[in-house]
């Protein structure tokens, strides 16, 4: 069943590549007694999470991070390797970006979408959230693919 409003993030392991490496982080962890902001992708490199969702997310993160939010995340399921060389790519230093390889996270919250037909195999919808402590305040699902307006980083600045 896909995530909602009021629901509690689960915790899965994901992974993010940073100055030391491939490190594990769970959501458990991210999540626990923060504000976060997560958006999700379909994938790093593509048209509209490069030249839209991500830049946007970018310019706008001090102004994020000025209205309380302690950490700010991209998730894709794409290898930490992947999302490294995006976020250099990007100038994206000041997010974190999340490697979701499996899919295991996008699934457990009923984010998935089977791109096989177009040779992805299965990726994430493009959403938006904002937790507190693990709980779900706002939750911003893209429909059209290539647009991004209800996940875009002034959706989610309207619920901050």
């Amino acid at each position: 069943m896909p995530l909602s409003v009021g629901d509690t993030l689960p915790d899965v392991s994901l992974k993010s590549h940073g100055a030391d490496g491939i490190a594990e982080v769970t959501t458990g962890e991210l999540f626990a007694g923060k504000r976060v902001v997560l958006f999700a992708v379909p994938g790093a490199f593509t048209p509209s999470c490069s030249e839209t969702h991500l830049p946007g997310f970018v310019v706008k993160a001090d102004v994020l991070l000025a209205r309380g939010v302690d950490v700010l995340a991209c998730l894709s399921v794409n290898d930490a390797f992947v999302m490294r060389a995006w976020q250099q790519s990007q100038n994206a230093q000041s997010i974190l970006m999340l490697a979701d390889g499996n899919a295991d996270f996008t699934r457990a919250i009923g984010m998935e979408n089977d791109r096989h037909a177009a040779g992805m195999g299965m990726r994430s919808l493009r959403y938006a959230l904002v937790a507190e402590d693990g709980v779900v305040r706002f939750l911003g699902v893209d429909t059209e693919r290539g647009v991004v307006d209800q996940s875009s980083v002034d959706a989610v600045l309207a619920h901050l």
